[in-house]
């Protein structure tokens, strides 16, 4: 699930690792392909088949992920409208949303006006 994911990238992060490799999963997928838009991460790939399946995540040294805010969980979901999204940290962080347009951040679910569940605040 995105938040072991999410610990595992920010603790390898203040290990100065320059990789992480972790099991896939369609969300963590997701997740990892925003911040890597939002230049969190350098990139991630795929690798192996099937039932064997890992994400290797390379990390960006220049904007390391300092702090994670959860806000949903699996025992209490949270979910909130477009017009209800701020900006994380003076703009500095990033909120993801999981929308039914698929995982985004809360600037593109602001522009495409779809609300959803709140997932996580990162800076």
């Amino acid at each position: 699930m995105y938040i072991d994911f999410l610990i595992k990238i920010k603790n390898a992060e203040q290990a100065e690792k320059k990789n992480v490799k972790s099991a896939f999963s369609k969300m963590d997928y997701a997740v990892a392909e925003e911040l890597v838009r939002y230049g969190f991460l350098k990139r991630v790939e795929i690798k192996g088949r099937a039932p064997k399946k890992t994400l290797e995540v390379a990390l960006n040294p220049e904007k390391p992920i300092i702090g994670v805010k959860f806000l949903s969980r699996p025992s209490l979901k949270r979910y909130s409208g477009y017009d209800e999204f701020k900006p994380i940290k003076g703009g500095h962080g990033l909120l993801m949303v999981s929308t039914s347009k698929g995982v985004m951040s809360g600037v593109r679910a602001k522009k495409e006006q779809v609300g959803g569940q709140v997932l996580f605040e990162v800076w």
